[in-house]
């Protein structure tokens, strides 16, 4: 055998290879994708754990001061605002994952030749 023939059947030795591993790879699971009442849900979680926890510490912090209602007001809305910035980058991390798994998706169809 000369040197040509040998790179030729290396060559399609390793595409078949290729090839059973890609038909043997596994498949994303449709369970790990957030539906969509569960990301509502998460999302007015975020926004009411926020606010109760600067609720919390607001009221807390007016019965230790006697300064009753200005420091449960300060941070009910200091609360607000991180729940709404979470839920905010929840949105975000959601539209990303949405994202990369549409430009796979090209990729394969571009692959498989559609």
């Amino acid at each position: 055998m000369t040197e040509p023939e040998k790179k030729q059947q290396l060559d399609a030795l390793e595409a078949r290879i290729a090839a059973v591993k890609a038909s043997q790879a596994p498949k994303p699971r449709a369970d790990e994708h957030y539906s969509q009442a569960n990301i509502a849900w998460r999302m007015v979680v975020e926004l009411v754990a926020g606010l109760g926890i600067g609720f919390g510490i607001g009221y807390g912090l007016d019965v230790l001061f006697g300064t009753l209602p200005w420091l449960m007001v300060l941070f009910t809305l200091f609360g607000l605002t991180a729940g709404v910035q979470t839920m905010m980058r929840t949105a975000r991390e959601i539209e990303e994952q949405k994202t990369v798994s549409r430009e796979s998706g090209k990729e394969q169809r571009g692959q498989d030749g559609d």
